[in-house]
């Protein structure tokens, strides 16, 4: 007979894996715990996949969507978390029912959690996209790694479960990987650039003592004096600076309060004769510096007070034995000064069986790019 044993030769069985769709904000916000132990599991480089992240973008941005969180455990662990909402969108014309990462232009990176066997989680994630897969018509996975296994794994589901799939080309952004010593990496930069930067910094030394101001616990002058330098000149103008949007301001000023409370909030300042004149709001995350947002007084323009800013931000992240700078958004020219390495972004679009995933399949991965080639 087959069956379980009993007795000293008895062979527990494994814990059995099950999935969770959480849709209910108070249900969100009680995984806090346990989420955080499964970002550390997943040994994530990079913060942006932690609850206090998500549950700061949510409360900010979540307005018109709908949670859709899935959650896959074996036993009571945590093995695998999609971070996903539900949303009406416009789509080429089409009314579309979209899951999506709890993600936007504030997200530089997301993902998938992977804590447990990649597998399970992964085949956990995808039957509990099947069984709701009556409430959407395209799944869109944004801002991933090119390398990010994530891509690949549900890409591979979606074809065996007979759905269209295609990808698309996101941000590609700078990062220094910190190796040698200080002097060394500051040798390496081409010597036009060191000129022009010994020339800024003669600049500034006539206004004052030039110094880099590091804050972990910032006061209240101090995000002040953050949020101002990022709004001035053209974003303000432009209306792309913090306080150009009340969820915005609200979201960055409500995340630097838990990335403090959970130690890795990264406040950096240039000052020159005690005045701050260029900021950048960022974070220490596993021994990697990340730069979110970034600003200067422009009256101090002539200085090029961020390219200084990044000069003593970068000599400090040697000195503190940090393994990487990553300068996050895309491939500006100003942080390609600094580096020649980065790391592209893709989104993977998955498009449900129904008459009108197709329909958009075809618009978005045939029909559209067909008359862009024909309009060059």
């Amino acid at each position: 007979m087959i069956g379980a044993a009993t007795g000293r030769h008895a062979v527990e069985a494994p814990p059995a894996v099950t999935t969770q769709v959480v849709t209910g904000e108070g249900e969100f916000a009680a995984l806090e715990r346990e989420w955080n132990d499964a970002v550390v599991r997943a040994q994530a480089h990079h913060p942006f996949l932690r609850h206090e992240w998500f549950h700061t973008w949510w409360e900010c941005f979540g307005a018109g969507r709908q949670l859709h969180i899935i959650v896959v455990r074996r036993g009571t662990a945590i093995i695998g978390i999609a971070p996903l909402m539900l949303e009406q969108v416009q789509m080429f014309g089409l009314p579309v029912r979209r899951l999506d990462v709890l993600q936007n232009d504030h997200t530089p990176r997301a993902d998938w959690i992977l804590a447990g066997p990649a597998q399970e989680a992964y085949a956990g994630i995808w039957t509990a996209l099947q069984d709701s897969s009556d409430r959407w018509d395209l799944l869109q996975l944004s801002r991933l790694t090119n390398d990010s296994p994530t891509l690949a794994a549900v890409a591979d589901l979606a074809r065996r479960g007979g759905c269209a799939t295609g990808t698309w080309r996101g941000d590609v952004s700078p990062y220094l990987t910190l190796t040698g010593t200080w002097d060394s990496y500051h040798a390496s930069l081409p010597a036009k650039f060191r000129s022009n930067l010994r020339n800024r910094l003669g600049r500034l030394a006539n206004l004052g003592d030039a110094q880099l101001e590091i804050i972990t616990r910032p006061d209240a002058a101090a995000r002040d004096d953050s949020v101002r330098l990022e709004a001035s000149g053209w974003k303000d103008e432009s209306r792309t600076s913090i306080l150009s949007d009340p969820a915005v301001h609200h979201f960055y000023t409500r995340l630097a309060d838990r990335a403090e409370k959970h130690g890795w909030l990264r406040l950096m300042f240039l000052t020159v004769g005690g005045r701050r004149i260029a900021t950048s709001f960022g974070a220490v995350f596993n021994e990697r510096l990340f730069l979110f947002k970034t600003g200067y007084d422009p009256e101090f323009a002539t200085c090029s007070p961020f390219k200084l800013l990044t000069f003593f931000a970068i000599q400090s992240a040697y000195t503190e034995g940090l393994r990487e700078v990553d300068f996050l958004g895309d491939a500006e020219p100003w942080k390609l000064e600094w580096t020649s390495t980065s790391r592209a972004h893709d989104w993977l679009f998955v498009f449900a069986g129904t008459t009108r995933a197709r329909l958009l399949h075809s618009l978005k991965f045939q029909v559209v790019p067909e008359l862009k080639r024909w309009r060059a």
